[in-house]
């Protein structure tokens, strides 16, 4: 599990979406919900992004080692 703090929403998802295997959110009732190309699902977390003024904290499980270092090397230089 990895948490991050989203500043750059758009950027996030577009790594996200280029992910071999799934991205689950953990969710405050700790159900795992994959976004991995799921745009209904991206759409309600940019909506929370927006509410949020450019800012989403999430926690995440990423089963891949490869998509995970790729989320972290993002979150790393996030611009």
């Amino acid at each position: 599990m990895i948490k991050l703090n989203i500043l750059n929403m758009e950027g996030f998802l577009q790594v996200v979406n280029s992910c071999k295997d799934a991205v689950n959110i953990i969710q405050p009732d700790g159900r795992k919900e994959d976004i991995n190309k799921k745009y209904d699902i991206q759409r309600g977390l940019q909506n929370r992004y927006h509410e949020n003024r450019g800012r989403l904290p999430l926690s995440l499980d990423i089963p891949n080692s490869k998509d995970y270092l790729r989320i972290v090397y993002y979150s790393i230089d996030e611009r």
